[in-house]
């Protein structure tokens, strides 16, 4: 099977070089040219499978370059116990008779970016030795709060790698912040943008996209690679993650093989959603994907009319890493719906860099809302979902699952549809104490580190070990640049 960009799908690429370069140099994102289907027994075969087992499995059918002990390997190296604090790495919990919930949070970051950062080194690292690359990678990545702490400790002193972290100044939790300040490893690096996230990743795209620049460095003896949901070696890991859900369920006995489910993913940058529709396409039987929200609902708008439009006003709310305007996955989307028109979804892009919006032909508009449903969540309705899930159900989330919760609660009482579902959980509710704690009716609140033993007294659940041990941590990171002034910050890191 062979690669392709969403923009030029004449150059084929191997999985290993498109992993390897992460973004095509034409700005588009690379994608396998077909989808892989299950085999009819599959599911039945992988309810019996370790969680490891399965990666190996799914993973295997998108990545011929690999061998099944490459695989193998690596998914027991990135979802061992010394990595995760749960056997079965992203358990499924039972939260009424219609609604589980897939925790994706016990890695060693505490959000579902470890599902993919765990395995994308080791993805990353052996497809450089298949490319007979010598020049060492430089990991450019740009981070609304998670994707940053989660792959500097992906590659945290990998060999001949270095990795760079933007995140938008302000606009983290202070838990994420911290996180990401106080990160060890020689070969990593840190530095905060004045702007939002948008403004970050619009940078990152700019520099991939600099020919002069890649020359420079390729002289200095480097490149640069992605670990943002841009490469495909991430996305790739999250649709495991889906697939094994169901099989979860089979398990249980809460659906017998062909029932559908219904998933509700909280998104910003569509990666999360997009690994879910993947697993619909291999024969994952999923009816409907329900796309939640914040008050920046650019997604949701475009579900709903087709126009994605990112010239509105952006909000910094207590669900931060999904406080994006501009949803870089949902152009893989566009070119799998229109069938590799690769030209329009080049066109697609061109208007939205030089206007900021497009509007997709009804086909493609019709082709969305046969799967897609769109919802957002306010801060207050965050709050009080977060409430009544801790008072109703005992069970304590963190503000990103809280929208999830509250999109999939509007779309039931909307449609009626009580199809058994799936919410993805991505973050610990300990990275975002603060938040918590005021759903909690909390007025008096600590902070710091302080905010995790006070979360700790009011609920009586117990900080992961990754945040708790935050405290004893040096603040090693504590620059910031202009948006402009990136490229330098690049050039400084690597000389």
């Amino acid at each position: 099977m062979y690669y392709v960009s969403t923009r030029d799908k004449s150059l084929h690429y191997s999985p290993a070089q498109a992993i390897a370069q992460g973004l095509s140099r034409d700005g588009g994102l690379f994608l396998p040219i077909t989808t892989p289907k299950l085999p009819a027994d599959a599911l039945e075969k992988m309810v019996q499978m370790t969680y490891q087992q399965r990666a190996q499995y799914i993973m295997s059918m998108y990545l011929e370059d690999f061998t099944a002990e490459e695989l193998g390997q690596y998914a027991e190296k990135a979802y061992g116990s010394d990595k995760f604090d749960v056997t079965e790495v992203a358990p499924l919990r039972k939260v009424d008779e219609d609604t589980y919930c897939l925790e994706l949070w016990h890695g060693p970051t505490c959000a579902f970016k470890d599902m993919a950062l765990q395995m994308l080194p080791h993805l990353l690292t052996a497809s450089l030795k298949k490319n007979q690359e010598e020049k060492t990678v430089c990991i450019l990545v740009a981070t609304s709060g998670d994707t940053g702490k989660a792959a500097l400790e992906g590659f945290r002193d990998v060999e001949k790698t270095k990795i760079l972290v933007f995140y938008p100044k302000d606009g983290v939790s202070e838990i994420q912040q911290l996180q990401m300040s106080t990160q060890e490893g020689n070969n990593v690096g840190v530095s905060a943008v004045v702007g939002n996230f948008d403004d970050a990743q619009t940078g990152v795209k700019t520099l991939f996209s600099d020919p002069e620049l890649r020359e420079a460095l390729a002289q200095r003896g480097f490149f640069l690679s992605s670990a943002n949901s841009i490469n495909w070696g991430r996305v790739l890991p999250q649709v495991v993650y889906y697939i094994s859900a169901y099989c979860d369920l089979m398990a249980q006995n809460a659906v017998q093989a062909g029932d559908p489910i219904n998933v509700c993913v909280p998104t910003g940058n569509f990666g999360n959603i997009l690994a879910a529709f993947y697993a619909k396409e291999m024969g994952v039987p999923i009816q409907r994907l329900i796309c939640a929200s914040n008050s920046n609902n650019v997604l949701t708008d475009f579900i709903a009319t087709g126009r994605y439009d990112r010239n509105r006003s952006f909000y910094t709310t207590v669900s931060p890493s999904m406080d994006i305007l501009i949803s870089s996955n949902l152009e893989r989307l566009l070119f799998l719906l229109s069938e590799g028109n690769d030209q329009l979804v080049a066109d697609y892009m061109n208007q939205l860099n030089e206007t900021g919006s497009y509007l997709v032909s009804d086909s493609i508009r019709e082709k969305v809302q046969k799967v897609f449903t769109g919802g957002y969540a306010s801060e207050t309705d965050t709050a009080a979902t977060i409430a009544t899930m801790q008072e109703k159900h005992n069970y304590l989330i963190d503000t990103h699952t809280a929208v999830a919760f509250q999109v999939l609660d509007q779309y039931r009482k909307k449609t009626g549809d009580l199809t058994k579902t799936v919410v993805a959980s991505t973050a610990s509710p300990f990275k975002f104490c603060d938040a918590v704690l005021g759903a909690l009716n909390i007025s008096e609140k600590a902070s710091g580190t302080a905010l995790l033993d006070q979360l700790e007294q009011v609920t009586g659940v117990k900080a992961p070990q990754p945040l708790a041990t935050l405290k004893d941590k040096t603040v090693r990171f504590d620059a910031w640049t202009e948006k402009e002034q990136m490229q330098s910050v690049v050039t400084d890191f690597l000389k």
